[in-house]
Parts: structure tokens; C-alpha cells; sequence
């Protein structure tokens, strides 16, 4: 039998929460990406496992995919400003701006967001992008 893209995400989810290594779980979001592209969700995580390994290039262009699947979700927006940021490219204004606009009006997104935040800084100690967008966040 053969496991759902659903249950692979969920089990992956859960060994990330666990504390397992983004490099050990970069290989399994790959997987659920190239099996259902067109889940967002499943490259935001991918993203943001490839920000938190340093794969900053990686992290910026699935960043932008799950943008464009989907523009409404603030957690891909902070992806693609964090890889951004990373990376040095300009034009970060307008997608903190649309997460900023996200996470204030539906207060579930922005303690979402606040949670992955204080997990990225836990995780990577010393984030310098992760703390100019928590400050731009907290404007």
C-alpha cells in the first residue's frame, strides 16, 4: 500500500516538529512537491527548509512558486523576503507589506507567522534577515 501525499506531508510535518534536520526532510518535501506541484503549502515548507539549511537560491525560487499558487498566503511571502534578503535582491517592500497586510486582518495567520518566526530564530540563532522581518512585521 502506498502512502497519500497527504499522509507523507503530515508525517513530515510532525518530524520537523520533532526536531529532525531540515537536510534530512529537504528530501522528503521534495518528493511531496513533485508529486502534488501544485499543494503551496508543501513548498512553503520546502522553502523554508532550504532557508534554515542555507540554500538560500533554492529557498528563493520555491518561494516563489507557492507565492504563485498562492499570493494570499503570508508565511510564502516571508519565505520569498527572507530568501530574498539573503540573496540581496531588491523588491521586498511589497511582499512584506502584503504579509503585513495579511496577518493583521485574520489573527490566526499572524500567530501562525509569530510561532515560525520564534522557530526560525530558535533554529538558526542569530537570523539577521528573520529579525528585520519580525521588526517590519511588529510595524
Amino acid at each position: 500500500m502506498t502512502e497519500t501525499v497527504e499522509t507523507i506531508f503530515d508525517e513530515a510535518l510532525e518530524r520537523y516538529k520533532e526536531g529532525e534536520s531540515p537536510d534530512a526532510l529537504i528530501p522528503v518535501f521534495k518528493e511531496i512537491c513533485d508529486r502534488s506541484g501544485k499543494t503551496s503549502a508543501a513548498w512553503t515548507c520546502l522553502s523554508w527548509l532550504y532557508l534554515l539549511a542555507d540554500k538560500n537560491s533554492l529557498a528563493f525560487t520555491t518561494a516563489q512558486k507557492a507565492v504563485k499558487l498562492n499570493a494570499q498566503d503570508p508565511q510564502a511571502r516571508i519565505n520569498l523576503v527572507l530568501a530574498m534578503l539573503e540573496l540581496n535582491k531588491k523588491g521586498v517592500r511589497t511582499h512584506v507589506e502584503v504579509a503585513q497586510q495579511l496577518t493583521m486582518a485574520i489573527p490566526e495567520l499572524r500567530e501562525e507567522v509569530e510561532k515560525n518566526i520564534e522557530d526560525g530564530l530558535t533554529r538558526k540563532p542569530g537570523w539577521a534577515s528573520m529579525e528585520r522581518v519580525k521588526a517590519w512585521l511588529a510595524e
